[in-house]
């Protein structure tokens, strides 16, 4: 039976859809055919939640002689019961955590949101939707700016499993040298660190429409991929330049910017402390 012997946990929108094709592309490293399978955090129910036992080591069938086996489910770094069935199923498994300064996560994530049609709001908008709820409900809009507050969730993983068998990283180390961050998982995950992976593509950027509320209802009414795919190919980039914002028009507010780095202070001092490393850029 082959069983996984890594997770990537998180956080959201902190890389690990980048890190999932990275690692996947050594010849060592056999990583699940499904990203986010979620299978241990049952309560979030995503839309390729693998629900049985059996139906998970599906995703595995295929492994021959890899040496790390692993998969990518992002929520698992928040869920409180993810960290709990891990361990209790699989406790010698090394655990990969990424980490991005919140307040950029929680705007990637709002843009997100905008790219996929889930809101309206403006980003402030969306803030103040999420610090109205007071449940554990999972609807889109939460745990929009929980997802976070990291403190307490490493916590947790620091709880159930040896430091020795987690590794930290960084979305800035990811965005700055990706190389030598792979280089530094393939070594923790006992694999062959010379190999040299394909790092040069983005994965999962936002591609937002112009108009939030146009956004809204052609992807809700999935018009949107429809138009793309009666395009004849030589309009299909005039399209996207019409319909599509360019990346450096996405930015946040700097009185947005201010109040989330209000609001996450004393977390990332606490997980400042936690971790040992010099989290103040976050603070800026």
């Amino acid at each position: 039976m082959k069983l996984p012997n890594f997770f990537i946990v998180g956080a959201p929108k902190a890389g690990t859809t980048s890190l999932y094709a990275y690692l996947g592309q050594h010849p060592q490293v056999y990583m699940s055919p499904v990203k986010e399978p979620t299978y241990f955090a049952p309560e979030l129910c995503p839309e390729n939640f693998i629900f049985s036992w059996e139906g998970y080591l599906k995703l595995y069938e295929n492994v021959s002689d890899e040496i790390a086996i692993g998969e990518a489910s992002a929520w698992y770094l928040w869920s409180e019961s993810a960290v709990h069935k891990i361990a209790a199923r699989l406790p010698h498994a090394k655990i990969i955590i990424s980490l991005r300064d919140p307040v950029d996560r929680a705007f990637s994530h709002y843009l997100w949101m905008l790219t996929h049609g889930v809101t309206r709001k403006s980003f402030r908008e969306q803030i103040d939707a999420s610090l109205r709820r007071r449940n554990t409900e999972f609807p889109l809009v939460w745990p929009f700016l929980e997802l976070g507050r990291y403190h307490e969730q490493i916590k947790r993983y620091f709880g159930l499993f040896p430091r020795s068998q987690i590794h930290i990283s960084y979305y800035e180390d990811l965005e700055r040298a990706p190389g030598r961050l792979v280089a530094d998982l393939f070594a923790f995950l006992g694999v062959d660190r010379s190999f040299v992976p394909d790092v040069s593509q983005r994965h999962n950027e936002p591609h937002v429409l112009k108009f939030a509320a146009a956004a809204y209802f052609l992807k809700k009414w999935r018009v949107w991929p429809y138009l793309r795919n009666i395009a004849p190919r030589p309009l299909g980039p005039r399209l996207r330049s019409l319909m599509v914002r360019p990346r450096g028009s996405l930015e946040m507010e700097p009185a947005d910017r201010a109040f989330l780095a209000d609001y996450y202070r004393d977390d990332i001092e606490k997980l400042a402390r936690l971790l040992h490393h010099d989290l103040t850029a976050w603070l800026d």
